[in-house]
């Protein structure tokens, strides 16, 4: 299912202009790249933020309609006012259906509470990346990427070359020889301090046990010395 937004031309410009198309509930946005020039755009606020809220918005082609015109475009960046819920501005980048676009995907974690070092070494899972950047056709562009960590015990770390990519989709880090690490298992210090405990204590019963018998076998001596 495709996202579409609509638009409206902005002929006004500059600081005071979209301060009172602020005010009007409206955002001052800019849609450029491909072979046509920069477009000043305005969008309804409310809806624009709602949409914002959406994880697919952030990582998809979307529909832009621009009084009747429609464009395929990506989300490029967006501005928020300092302390309030607001838009203050907001960029889209035209898409070439046959040309690659980078992107970063959002990772889905599925699995982590099955894996191995969670459920029999009492782990937690640490997600060291949440997003990927990707390289794909449009077409081929996933809203998000799994990451299986069934498998995962402790001590082990799930890197990008584990990961199963749709067709199509290449990550770039891994071109460039950087398999960086996804996900791994981390032992809280309480756990790791109880089981460090547990095997101190493990170790130490057969030696109390031998220093027993050894006191043991010096009474029996003692003993039969003073019997002679």
């Amino acid at each position: 299912m495709q996202i579409e937004i609509s638009a409206r031309k902005r002929t006004l410009q500059g600081k005071g202009a979209s301060r009172r198309l602020r005010g009007s509930g409206k955002v001052p946005g800019v849609i450029y790249g491909g072979e046509n020039p920069a477009e000043a755009i305005e969008l309804d606020h409310n809806s624009l933020y709602h949409q914002l809220k959406l994880e697919a918005f952030h990582a998809s082609i979307l529909s832009m309609d621009v009084e009747g015109q429609r464009e395929p475009v990506l989300l490029r960046d967006i501005q928020m006012h300092p302390f309030k819920l607001q838009v203050l501005h907001v960029d889209f980048q035209r898409v070439d259906r046959n040309k690659k676009v980078h992107m970063k995907v959002p990772l889905h974690f599925i699995n982590g509470e099955m894996c191995p070092g969670v459920k029999l070494s009492s782990g937690i899972v640490s997600h060291v990346l949440t997003e990927l950047d990707v390289s794909c056709l449009p077409k081929d562009l996933p809203e998000f990427i799994s990451v299986d960590l069934i498998d995962l015990a402790a001590g082990n770390t799930v890197h990008l070359s584990d990961l199963k990519l749709p067709e199509g989709v290449e990550v770039p880090a891994l071109a460039k020889g950087d398999d960086l690490p996804v996900a791994t298992i981390i032992i809280p210090r309480a756990v790791a301090a109880e089981e460090a405990a547990a095997v101190v204590a493990a170790g130490e019963i057969p030696t109390t046990v031998q220093k027993k018998e050894g006191v043991a076998k010096e009474g029996e001596k003692k003993d039969a010395g003073k019997k002679k």
